[in-house]
This record gives C-alpha cells, sequence and structure tokens, in this order.
C-alpha cells in the first residue's frame, strides 16, 4: 500500500476513521521556517467535522501534536512528525455493516485486495484520514507564504447551482464567511438551502471545488513524466470522493479554435524572462510547466456515497440483502474539501518548487 506523497517533500501518513488516532511524517522540510501553531490549527479546524449544520455531526477536537522536527518554534529540517486522537470514536455505529458492502464504497475493493477490511466508517479509505494532508498542507502553505506563493480554493457548484467559471469575478477571500464556502453571497444561500434539503431526505449531493494558485513562478514541473498539471491532477483525484480534474479552459477548449485558444504573449523589454499573457487560458501551465501566470483548476466531487436510505447490497458471501446506514456523515463533501483541496496543491508545489531550485529560504 502507497502511503507517502511526494518526492522531496514529502508526506507519510497512518491511522483509521474510529481507530485511536490518525497521523504522519513530513519530510524534506526546509530549515529555519517559523512554525505557526496557531496556523496548523486553523486549517485543520477548516477540515473538521461538526463545524455546521450542513456537515457531519461528528464532534472532534482534531489537536495536532507535532513530536518530533521542530525546535525553539523553528523547523529544522529533520522529520516532522504529528498526531491527532480520534476523541469521538464510535465503531459500534458499523456493527451491522461488518459483514456487509456498501453501496460505491471501497468496501468491497479493499476486502478483494487484502483479505480484511475495517469496517468502522470505512477505517483506512475514510475521508477522516485526509486530517494529516491539511497539516502537511499547512507546513508546506508556510514556507510557500514566504516566496510569494498563495493557495485559495472555494466551492464554485454544488448540483446545478454554479458560479461562473471565471474566478477573477469573485473576492475569493469571502469563501470563508459562510459554511458552503463560495465566495458569491447570493449562490452560497442557494447551495445551503438544497444541502439542507438533501440532508432532510437522508441523500447527499455533489459539486465542484475551484482552486486558484498566485505567485508561482515560471519553471515548475517536468517536460514529459512530472507534468505539474499531471501531478496536481494525481494529487486531487488522490482525495476522497473525486471524480474528475480539469485545469485552464478544461473541456471547453475542445469546442474552441486554436485563434481563440491561445494565450498571446505581452511583450517585456525589461525582463524577457519575465512575460505575461494577454488571456490565460492554458490555466498557468504550457507544456508541463508553469508559466507564471495564475494556476487555476476545478476538481469535481461526487455526492457522498453513504445515505441514510435503505438500499439493496450484498454481503461477503454474495447473499443479496439490505442496508439502511447509520452513523453520523456529510451531506455534501464540498466545505470540508475545500481546505483539503487547497493542501494538496499546497503540497505538490512546495515539492516541485524543491525539485526546480536548490534555494536557501530562511538566513
Amino acid at each position: 500500500m502507497r502511503n507517502t506523497f511526494g518526492k522531496i517533500f514529502t508526506l507519510t501518513t497512518f491511522g483509521e476513521s474510529h481507530g485511536e488516532a490518525i497521523g504522519g511524517i513530513v519530510d524534506g522540510m526546509p530549515s529555519g521556517i517559523d512554525i505557526d501553531l496557531d496556523f496548523i490549527q486553523a486549517e485543520l479546524d477548516r477540515r473538521r467535522p461538526g463545524q455546521s449544520h450542513i456537515t457531519t455531526s461528528r464532534k472532534e477536537s482534531d489537536r495536532v501534536e507535532l513530536v518530533s522536527g521542530v525546535f525553539e518554534g523553528k523547523s529544522t529540517g529533520a522529520p516532522i512528525g504529528f498526531i491527532v486522537r480520534n476523541d469521538n470514536r464510535r465503531p459500534q455505529d458499523y456493527d451491522e455493516m461488518r459483514s456487509l458492502f456498501r453501496p460505491s464504497h471501497a468496501d468491497y475493493t479493499y476486502y478483494n485486495k487484502y483479505g480484511v477490511r475495517d469496517y468502522r466508517g470505512g477505517g483506512r479509505s475514510s475521508a477522516r484520514i485526509t486530517i494529516s494532508r491539511c497539516v502537511a498542507g499547512a507546513l508546506a502553505k508556510l514556507v510557500l507564504g514566504k516566496l510569494g506563493i498563495s493557495i485559495r480554493a472555494y466551492t464554485s457548484q454544488v448540483a446545478d447551482i454554479a458560479l461562473d467559471k471565471d474566478y477573477t469575478r469573485y473576492d475569493l477571500s469571502l469563501a470563508e464567511n459562510n459554511a458552503v464556502r463560495c465566495p458569491d453571497v447570493g449562490k452560497a444561500e442557494e447551495m445551503e438551502r438544497l444541502i439542507e434539503k438533501v440532508k432532510a431526505e437522508g441523500d447527499t449531493v455533489g459539486g465542484v471545488v475551484t482552486c486558484v494558485i498566485k505567485g508561482c513562478p515560471a519553471g515548475l514541473g517536468e517536460p514529459e513524466f512530472g507534468k505539474l498539471h499531471a501531478e496536481l491532477g494525481a494529487a486531487m483525484l488522490s482525495i476522497n470522493a473525486a471524480k474528475g480534474f480539469e485545469y485552464g479552459d478544461g473541456f471547453d477548449s475542445a469546442l474552441k479554435r486554436g485563434s481563440e485558444h491561445n494565450d498571446i504573449f505581452k511583450g517585456n523589454k525589461d525582463n524577457a524572462a519575465r512575460l505575461e499573457t494577454a488571456t490565460n487560458h492554458s490555466g498557468g501551465i504550457q507544456g508541463g510547466i508553469s508559466n507564471g501566470q495564475d494556476i487555476f483548476f476545478r476538481v469535481a466531487f461526487k455526492p457522498i456515497a453513504t445515505v441514510m436510505k435503505e438500499q439493496p447490497t450484498v454481503d461477503t458471501n454474495g447473499n443479496e440483502t439490505t442496508l439502511k446506514a447509520t452513523g453520523r456523515h456529510d451531506p455534501c463533501a464540498l466545505p470540508r474539501a475545500v481546505p483539503i483541496v487547497e493542501a494538496m496543491a499546497a503540497i505538490t508545489v512546495l515539492d516541485h518548487y524543491l525539485l526546480a531550485k536548490t534555494v536557501k529560504i530562511c538566513p
């Protein structure tokens, strides 16, 4: 089982949804970085369950403990180990699922691959494991901030309620002002009402998260294998419930002619190495390498598979039966997926920055 992500800046994770704890090890963290524990905790709180009426009611403090790699408030360059305890475990909620395969979950595939599965909330396949990604993403953001690189994600669509794809029309900082994490107040209210309705019906709904990376220098990414957009796509599609990824104009590019889609360069006699483009259909990446423009992409999330309705299924012996899920679950992944998308983007960009440049970030 592959539990490590990255090449230089790496994250190795451990833990299960209803086990003792979730945790990980971040290696490759540059030394001398001020470790802002309040910032790291705030990033975790954005992902934390029970934060609003449209998320799971599971109550967890999600307090992170850094156990290595930090001395007198700064990173030492050694691996940073961390742990987050599971305080509100309720494995009994899943007793009746011990021998059942839940529709569209990883139960059947895990059982076939390993011959054993943790039925308690999906165990290792649970979205609770993304806690580790948010910790590593927060550490990566602390480094990227020194480099002038910022990452902001937001909910751009829930079911058929969608924003215009042009992120430049919105103040993205407003996304944190509502439970859905959408920068358009009116659309956010519509999305919230829909999620409330779906939750009351015992069902779930999907949508889209958009992410914008600003300040990324030109030159990150590899020209053949390891293209930056491919690495970002792999990072996003590793997130639970993610079903699609597109960057720049994405699938809309298929509707345009080359003369419409090309990003025309603007002259810069003072610095030809720092050119800009009149448009950004490419989404900040050309030939698999960042070009210095904003990088933007979208991630589609399916409706969460756990619904509070009775559904037909089979047990581990192949016998047909029915299942009505119990426990505490999100009716929509989007609000809590936003910080996870940011975290995986931060890890990926920092990893590629370190791959591309050997620099001393701190004096």
